[in-house]
């Protein structure tokens, strides 16, 4: 399934959760759950509650129990460890297990959250604003937030492209994509992360405002050349991205011989960012089952 990976807030409280664009719905972290309704101290407080309350209520046969999967969350130390989750139908049930005062108006936050996932399908527009909010929640600033959201646009046209001229396989893609960033970097995707000191951090979300410069001028340029050139295949897509990265990569080399250094830089988010609060919780809390 394809998911969206998303922090959503409830107060200040966190709660991880993910959408899946194939059933077309949300599935959320029940510890976080656990953690808002109880006013539990910390998660590692609320994973207890919540696996007593699961124990209790597999042997009452309650099959919003019996139907939760697992998914790979991210936690605190930015790895995914396997998360029990369940979708809105399944928590309202877990919820009524629960004896909370918050129980009511989380479940209007919930309704609300599947209301507005709706809303962004039918219009674009807001999936932006919320990227917006929840990049300015991690502590970007907003001339970073505007370019970094334009690169999403400029990529989306670019594999809109390549998917035109018949490239859709994803192992091609990331190809493609390499091709071009060696282009202007002078490395691959892999070696670039390695040169911030990334595992699985998303890349352009560690990059400069200089770098994704560079990076959408060589996606966006890939992308005209394509239009104009209207290749056939990954061969041919493979040309044009060529070109797409070594006009970047000219663009780089004049801005270097300006300023007398690499505009290349190790740099990652977490080097500028203020500490991430995160979850609220230490790595070595996270339910890692």
């Amino acid at each position: 399934m394809t998911q969206k990976h998303q922090i959503q807030l409830f107060g200040e409280k966190k709660v991880r959760s993910v959408w899946d664009s194939e059933q077309e719905k949300w599935f959320f972290s029940i510890v976080d759950v656990c953690h808002v309704l109880t006013d539990s101290k910390d998660y590692q407080t609320a994973r207890k509650y919540w696996n007593k309350l699961k124990e209790r209520l597999k042997k009452e046969g309650n099959e919003s129990v019996t139907n939760c999967h697992q998914l790979k969350l991210e936690a605190a130390d930015g790895k995914k460890y396997k998360t029990d989750v369940a979708d809105t139908e399944q928590l309202f049930r877990i919820i009524q297990s629960i004896p909370s005062p918050k129980a009511e108006p989380f479940k209007q936050w919930m309704a609300s959250v599947a209301s507005q996932r709706i809303d962004q399908m039918q219009d674009p527009e807001l999936n932006f604003e919320q990227a917006y909010e929840d990049y300015r929640r991690l502590g970007y600033s907003d001339k970073w937030i505007n370019q970094r959201l334009k690169s999403i646009e400029v990529r989306k046209e670019l594999t809109d492209e390549w998917n035109r001229a018949g490239v859709t396989d994803g192992l091609q893609y990331a190809s493609l994509t390499d091709i071009i960033t060696r282009g202007w970097s002078g490395m691959t995707t892999k070696q670039y992360r390695r040169h911030k000191g990334l595992k699985k951090e998303n890349l352009r979300d560690n990059m400069t405002n200089i770098e994704l410069a560079l990076n959408i001028l060589a996606e966006a340029s890939t992308t005209e050349i394509s239009k104009a050139q209207n290749p056939k295949g990954y061969e041919q897509s493979a040309q044009v991205a060529r070109k797409g990265g070594e006009i970047a990569g000219d663009a780089r080399a004049k801005l270097e011989a300006q300023v007398g250094h690499s505009v290349i830089s190790k740099e990652k988010a977490s080097d500028y960012l203020p500490p991430a609060d995160r979850w609220g919780m230490l790595p070595e809390e996270e339910d890692k089952d």
